[in-house]
């Protein structure tokens, strides 16, 4: 019998092995958890040529290092702290910082676990093979191993373990470069700690390890002038603050501890949501509450203290008595604080005057309001979590000093945000000119107590305001669109064929073919808008033996293309959807997918999902099966030529035949809908008229035109989607992807409401989408057609947004869609646009027995992370698209102004203010301010406001919301942002130029 010897472990080596802390359950129970890690003296230092490391394993690090650099001239490696990672990854990122770096797994996990998305930033540029980036597993090695003492914190731990990799590195840097006889001995290039902790640069210097801040590193670097200004404020512990801050008395209140708030909101006497600035007055903003059914009014720049528009914030509410109203004013932030000095804004004298003009304003506004019209009103006192990004800014021209007009000195300027809806920054930079004229992005490092306004820094030019490639890399940015080129990894998930690759030769052996009905002789064909390349669905129509019709929606079948857990699905998650701007697309999926392989492209074979129902000629659904399939089309039309084939009573083929029997089933279909309450709402959708396809300039703005087969298309879809939506809840009733419309509440509608009464006699009825329907199909207007869109358009923006999720996650009686009247929906006929199509055609794949169900979309909380963010990115395409026609529009009216002495059109009231008029010009899609400088007779009440008549001795012309106007369009240049902008002024019934 063989002998066996059981070796024990010295207790000394088990402390260094075995990881011990503390977790708490969700139940709240805290339980102790053991880890056991395997130290190894195998693990690779990274650098070319080492001797000591005796490994074959691939090497980033060059031998000498970087020799640039003023204070290490023999080379050197740099070994960033966690801090600066936090702090400094504009820095880090810069093209022109370009040390070899040593990050240390101890880095990289506290990264991962204080800032989510700074960590995908470390992980991109650990992949990058521009920069010289070496990941060392120092926690694994061990020689740099350690475990935490008695008394010790975890941050102290940490920085002690990176203090102790520094140390290793330089020692074992003289084992990989030992001197060779005869030959002078060589200088060896340094491994350098770079913290901005004094402690730990004080503790480094005791244990001789080169260390030294990231200011003191980046002065002497030969690019320093354009990477000081990337620094961050909140990194650095030598930056100056600047005159307007040292010594200023508080102008805000400190936020409450994070621990205070939390109670207090678990309590109920606190409320957490999310700051939303208002954009017509910047000294106004709300935070939508659970508690209230009016979100929470927040008056002044005290009582919004330092919370930026998203920030998610607690506030406390004020007794009723002080409860208030909405201003009824503009009052605009760069007009408002135009005088003020970047660098000496808090002074005392200014700082008075803004306080006494900023009081002034809020107390005319506040002062006669009814009682009905008050809200929920009260202040920040905490911030739960920050939502400050990179935004896209230009300087202020007016905040340079004269003096420093042409210097590349220092100094301090404001940065304005292109949206309206964030504050100026205050900006430290040395290329203060050579920015002037151009969009930059700034990111917001702090606000302090005494500041006016938040302190940030410069990342980069995005390039000359007003040209076309920076607004538009600038919108993208804005709205956090991700537009990278596809990597290696993902492109590698593509087909080998490439554009080569066919369905195959039908066949039981073939997995494409695989339980897939063939379709290829069905007369299917795809209506879409014009110029669409990523055509996801079509149709067909047929009779049926029996007198009943069978109707089939085919999508394409993405999901056999994008697998889970590859680099593609993870890249189409987080991107979400496809974002459509007026001349570019910015693709979910590689272009060979979205507009060749899983285009359901004319006379080409392709693999899709279908569902077909069979249904009476009353379009009653007797049945429906989901299957996959191969179809072949047999037309691509887009709406405008499915409409004239309809309509010509010349053709009568199976094709037409089949539109027609589509459009018949799509009008009784539709019928149902409304009967069951779906509303017919509306939004301003504009065509933009480009030059050519090479040069996108726009040359006319147009109403989009709808066509009988936009309904025709729209309301299968909307049939598939929720047919889709039955099988698969009822499959998987706990992680099943669907999309509902929560009811709005009743008091969104009031303000509309009461305008209608007011000015048109018209009853809004909102107690449910039936009764609402009803109550929009009554109004009408005799002398203005468009009157009843224009209700609709406002109707629209009092409802909440559709959102994505988990059936699992919220109670079953939530599942409808209020705009639809649907009990329950989702979203299957676009995959190559948007994730949650991809997710439902997974499940509905496993529903039919098709494809077992991959374990990912078993897990609830899974599921609700990906619709965490889908809901986001699907928010974010629509605002960027909006944006982009906004744009153009202002391109095209520019030209318009440039070929036409006076460009004019009419346009309808939609709001009054004390000193001008919200307008909305239907034609183009386009929503204006016409401001009035002089005193008017404001009616809060009544919605109405009386300017001076034109001509001298006329009685004061009033106008009111819902009346139609005339305006002068203009495009002038903005003298700070040196970008166009809209102007609008009244022609008629007034002209207000001379008001």
């Amino acid at each position: 019998m063989p002998e066996i010897t059981i070796l024990k472990r010295p207790r000394e080596e088990a402390v260094i092995t075995q990881r011990m802390f503390f977790k708490k359950t969700a139940r709240g129970k805290v339980i102790k958890v053991l880890r056991e890690r395997y130290l190894r003296d195998d693990i690779s230092c990274g650098v070319d040529g080492c001797r000591a490391c005796n490994t074959t394993a691939q090497t980033v690090l060059s031998r000498s290092g970087d020799t640039t650099h003023k204070d290490f001239p023999t080379g050197h490696y740099i070994l960033p702290d966690t801090n600066v990672f936090l702090a400094q990854m504009d820095l880090i990122e810069s093209n022109y910082f370009t040390p070899p770096i040593i990050i240390l797994q101890t880095v990289m996990e506290e990264v991962r676990h204080r800032s989510l998305p700074l960590y995908s930033r470390l992980k991109a540029l650990t992949t990058t093979d521009e920069r010289k980036v070496w990941v060392f597993y120092n926690e694994f090695r061990s020689e740099t191993a350690i475990v935490r003492e008695d008394a010790e914190t975890p941050n102290d731990r940490n920085d002690r373990g990176i203090r102790k990799a520094a140390e290793w590195y330089n020692a074992h840097l003289t084992l990989a470069h030992p001197p060779i006889r005869g030959q002078p001995k060589l200088a060896l290039p340094k491994v350098v700690l770079i913290t901005d902790d004094f402690a730990n640069r004080q503790k480094a210097d005791k244990e001789r390890i080169p260390c030294i801040s990231v200011r003191n590193y980046v002065d002497g670097m030969k690019n320093s002038d354009q990477l000081l200004d990337l620094l961050s404020a909140t990194g650095s512990d030598e930056v100056e603050p600047t005159r307007a801050v040292a010594g200023r008395t508080a102008l805000y209140a400190d936020y409450l501890p994070m621990s205070t708030l939390l109670a207090g909101v678990k309590a109920g006497q606190l409320h957490q949501g999310h700051f939303n600035a208002n954009q017509y007055n910047y000294l106004e903003g709300t935070v939508p509450v659970p508690a209230f059914t009016k979100p929470v009014l927040l008056v002044g720049r005290e009582n919004m203290n330092r919370a930026v528009q998203g920030d998610v914030v607690v506030v406390e509410v004020f007794d009723e008595r002080e409860w208030k109203a909405p201003a009824d004013e503009v009052i605009d932030q760069e007009a408002t604080l135009k005088n003020d000095d970047a660098e000496d804004s808090e002074e005392e004298g200014d700082d008075l005057m803004v306080h006494e003009h900023e009081s002034k304003a809020l107390r005319a506004e506040h002062a006669k309001k009814a009682p009905t019209e008050k809200q929920p009103t009260g202040r920040v006192i905490g911030i739960i979590k920050r939502n400050w990004r990179a935004y896209v800014c230009h300087v202020d021209s007016t905040s340079l000093t004269s003096s420093n007009a042409t210097s590349l000195g220092l100094q301090t300027v404001f940065a304005t945000p292109v949206s309206r809806l964030l504050p100026r920054i205050r900006l430290r930079t040395r290329q203060a000119p050579s920015l002037i004229g151009n969009k930059i992005l700034v990111t917001i490092d702090r606000w302090e107590i005494t500041s006016r306004y938040p302190e940030g820094h410069f990342v980069r030019t995005l390039g000359k305001a007003e040209s076309k490639e920076a607004e538009q890399e600038s919108l993208l940015l804005e709205f956090e669109v991700p537009y990278r080129p596809f990597g290696k990894a993902i492109l590698d998930c593509l087909p080998s064929e490439g554009e080569q690759w066919v369905v195959p030769p039908k066949s039981a052996a073939i997995p494409e073919w695989r339980d897939r009905a063939d379709l290829r002789d069905l007369i299917i064909c795809s209506i879409d808008p014009p110029g669409c390349q990523d055509i996801d669905d079509a149709l067909h129509a047929r009779r049926l033996t029996n007198g009943n019709i069978e109707a089939g929606v085919h999508i394409a079948d993405v999901s056999h293309f994008v697998h889970p857990e590859t680099a593609m699905d993870s890249e189409a998650a987080a991107r979400g959807s496809t974002v459509y701007l007026v001349d570019k697309r910015i693709d979910m999926l590689p272009a060979l997918l979205g507009t060749n392989l899983c285009s359901l492209r004319p006379h080409v074979e392709r693999l899709a999902f279908s569902v077909i129902w069979e249904m009476t000629v009353d379009a009653e659904i007797v049945d429906v099966r989901f299957t996959k399939s191969v179809i072949a089309s047999k037309a691509a039309f887009e709406y405008g030529e499915a409409q004239l084939r309809k309509d010509d009573p010349k053709l009568n083929d199976n094709l037409t035949q089949s539109i027609r029997l589509l459009n018949s089933l799509a009008q009784k279909l539709k019928a149902k809908r409304m009967a069951a309450g779906a509303l017919n709402l509306a939004s301003p959708e504009v065509k933009i008229h480009l030059d050519s396809s090479e040069s996108s300039d726009p040359v006319d703005v147009e109403q989009k035109a709808l066509h009988e087969t936009n309904s025709l298309v729209e309301e299968f879809m909307l049939l598939a989607n929720t047919s889709v939506a039955k099988k698969t809840q009822e499959s998987f009733p706990q992680t099943s992807v669907l999309r509902r419309h929560l009811p709005p509440p009743p008091t969104n509608f009031e303000k509309l409401q009461d305008i209608l009464q007011k000015r048109k006699g018209l009853k809004l009825d909102v107690s449910s989408s039936g009764a609402l329907a009803d109550s929009l199909d009554k109004c009408l207007d005799p002398k203005e057609p468009s009157f009843n869109t224009l209700v609709r358009i406002m109707a629209t923006r009092c409802m909440l947004s559709a959102e994505y999720f988990s059936s699992g996650s919220v109670s079953r009686d939530t599942f409808g869609h209020y705009g639809l009247a649907s009990p329950i929906y989702t979203h299957f006929t676009s995959p190559i646009r948007r994730y949650a199509d991809i997710l439902v055609h997974r499940q509905l794949a496993a529903a039919i027995g098709y494809t077992p169900l991959h374990p990912s979309l078993h897990s609830k909380m899974h599921v609700e992370r990906i619709m965490e963010v889908v809901n986001r990115r699907h928010r974010m395409a629509q605002m960027a698209g909006r944006a982009s026609v906004e744009f153009y529009v202002g391109l095209a009216l520019k030209g318009r102004n440039e070929r036409e002495k006076e460009v004019t059109e009419d346009a309808f009231v939609i709001r009054t203010f004390r000193n001008g008029l919200g307008v909305f010009v239907s034609k183009l899609g386009l929503e204006g301010l016409v401001m009035f400088k002089r005193d008017t007779q404001f009616d809060a009440e009544n919605y109405t406001i009386s300017v001076p008549s034109s001509d001298s001795g006329r009685p004061d012309v009033t106008i009111s919301v819902f009346d139609k106007v005339t305006v002068r369009i203009e495009v002038e240049k903005d003298k700070n942002t040196q970008r166009g902008r809209v102007k609008m002024t009244l022609v008629s019934p007034v002209d207000s130029r001379a008001l």
